[in-house]
């Protein structure tokens, strides 16, 4: 058993048991490895907690939209994330092996981190990784093996990798991590690294992920009392939130940094790739569905950034000049559609509720919504989730954003096993460790 579970560490582990030697400058891979016992400045181990966040990055964008309603694949077995079947392990080696594989190192990073710095802000911030990653997890495969140390090669026969409840990842880990974080961090931070504002939209989001209003709605309002401080506002055009000379804009709050001049160990298409069609997978990726969810918002300001449907692809993220656009993961747009949604699971009238989506919706070139039609909490919540759908088309959420609403089937028209909600456990995991990790059903 014990060659086993080094087997193990090797595999999942491994190279992330690494302190890592680099300069501060997030576009430097870093290059040497040293002894944790050796190291004093672990400013190298957070750059590379931050660095194994790239590899997150295509495979939760791929999930997000081609699982869902808004792409969709033409080549077998990618087809398969239309078929809602078991065939989703086919391509491990491609999209779940590498989510997997680079969250659990920047979770390891980050452990290395905090147990062994002395700088209180760089522990903050490698608290907020370590719950961004368990976040980004939990999403894609329910239960998953918690790891809250950097466990030493002769600890590893002990080490429990038994698969942990969702609630107790978010409880156990996620929330505990991000209030320490937000206990710590200011707000003088770029983008591309961690500030208290991103670990208090995070644990907002967090909780509405749990379907906790109550304790998300506090959230955000300790939110949206910072960033007015901060000067956090939405961007006054939607294209150019987008834009790659004006990816530290005002509307950002965290975003995983791309540089093509940082080698990215996910060896496969970028996101931006597979929405522009340039995979021969899905040369025309964009859903028919998505046209006509923009055909039901005439003058939508949106649809011109979010699809072309005359090539049937996004030419949202174009690029010109090599792979430099940041993966946004939280804006302010998601957070006031956050904070509309939670309002409106608590009972506020729709009146309070569709005035906070006014500035997006004005943004767009839309009228606001109508309050005394959309009168009831049923309707103002179907307002919000198509709202949604259009402002954040090809950002990696419908598919997420199906799953916690519970409007899957309404949404897909089809009748889904629950079982295909979630993504399937990279087989190599499952088959390392014996069964220790488990696979998720139906799979």
């Amino acid at each position: 058993m014990k060659e086993i579970m080094k087997k193990v560490y090797i595999l999942f582990l491994g190279a992330v048991l690494l302190t890592i030697s680099c300069s501060t400058d997030l576009d430097e891979f870093p290059p040497n490895i040293a002894s944790s016992d050796s190291l004093t400045d672990f400013e190298g181990v957070l750059n590379a907690a931050y660095y194994y966040q790239l590899g997150a990055v295509t495979p939760i964008a791929v999930m997000g939209d081609f699982r869902a309603d808004n792409a969709f694949m033409f080549e077998s077995p990618y087809t398969e994330f239309d078929v809602y079947g078991p065939g989703l392990t086919a391509m491990e080696d491609q999209f779940f092996g590498p989510l997997y594989t680079a969250l659990y190192k920047s979770i390891l990073s980050s452990n290395n981190v905090i147990e062994n710095s002395e700088d209180t802000a760089q522990i903050g911030e490698a608290k907020f990784l370590r719950a961004l990653s368990y976040f980004k997890l939990v999403q894609a495969f329910g239960d998953v093996t918690v790891i809250l140390t950097s466990p030493d090669i002769g600890d590893i026969p002990t080490f429990d990798l038994t698969r942990q409840p969702v609630d107790n990842v978010y409880n156990s880990v996620i929330i505990p991590d991000l209030q320490a974080a937000i206990s710590v961090l200011n707000n003088t931070n770029a983008n591309g690294k961690a500030s208290k504002l991103a670990a208090q939209a995070l644990l907002g989001k967090t909780y509405v992920h749990m379907g906790n209003f109550t304790s998300a709605e506090a959230q955000f309002k300790a939110f949206f009392n910072a960033a007015t401080v901060a000067g956090i506002s939405l961007e006054t055009n939607y294209a150019d939130i987008f834009k790659v000379e004006n990816i530290e804009n005002s509307e950002v709050i965290f975003a995983t940094q791309i540089s093509s001049s940082v080698i990215d160990e996910y060896g496969f298409s970028e996101f931006w790739e597979w929405y522009l069609g340039q995979d021969t997978k899905s040369p025309t990726p964009l859903d028919t569905d998505l046209i006509a969810a923009f055909d039901a918002s005439p003058g939508d300001l949106r649809r011109a950034v979010n699809i072309d449907e005359i090539a049937l692809r996004s030419p949202k993220y174009t690029q010109s000049g090599g792979p430099d656009h940041d993966w946004i993961e939280i804006r302010l747009a998601d957070v006031i559609m956050l904070y509309a949604e939670t309002l409106n699971e608590n009972g506020s009238s729709p009146e309070d509720v569709l005035n906070l989506l006014d500035p997006i919706r004005t943004r767009a070139g839309l009228a606001p919504l109508d309050h005394t039609v959309l009168n009831t909490e049923a309707l103002v919540r179907q307002a919000i989730q198509d709202e949604r759908r259009l402002e954040f088309a090809f950002e990696g959420q419908r598919w997420f954003d199906l799953v916690r609403t519970g409007t899957v089937d309404a949404e897909m028209g089809q009748t889904i096993d629950p079982n295909y909600y979630v993504f399937p456990i990279p087989i190599s995991e499952v088959l390392v460790s014996e069964g220790v990790i488990t696979q998720n059903p139906g799979y």
